[in-house]
C-alpha cells in the first residue's frame, strides 16, 4: 500500500518527528530506523483513517485559497464552521489537504 506523507503535518506527526530527532540527536535510535518509524506512521494513520473514522462533518467558511497540484487538492478557509451530529465548532482559520484515496493503491 502506497501512502502519502500528509500526516506528518498534523500535531501528532510533528510530535514524533521532533521525538524521533531528539533520539537520532543522542544516539539512542539510527537514522534508518527513525525512517521505519515515520514510514510506518504513514501507513498506520492511513489505515486507522479508512478503517475506523466513520463520523461524517460539514465545513462552511470564506474560501481565501485554493489550489491543485500532483493531485493534491489544498483549501484555506477563514471564519470556518465544522458541523457533526454533536455540535458546531468554529475556528478562525483552517488548512484542509485532500488527495485522492485511489492513488493511494496504485
Amino acid at each position: 500500500m502506497a501512502t502519502f506523507e500528509l500526516y506528518r503535518r498534523s500535531s501528532i506527526g510533528m510530535c514524533l518527528t521532533e521525538t524521533l530527532d531528539e533520539m537520532v540527536s543522542n544516539g539512542t535510535l539510527s537514522p534508518e530506523l527513525a525512517i521505519q518509524v515515520l514510514v510506518q506512521f504513514d501507513k498506520s494513520m492511513t489505515e486507522a483513517l479508512e478503517t475506523q473514522v466513520k463520523s461524517k462533518v460539514s465545513i462552511k467558511g470564506h474560501l481565501h485559497t485554493y489550489r491543485f497540484c500532483d493531485n493534491v487538492w489544498t483549501f484555506i478557509l477563514q471564519r470556518a464552521t465544522f458541523k457533526n451530529d454533536e455540535c458546531p465548532e468554529q475556528v478562525g482559520r483552517v488548512k484542509i489537504v485532500a488527495c485522492d484515496s485511489k492513488l493511494l493503491t496504485q
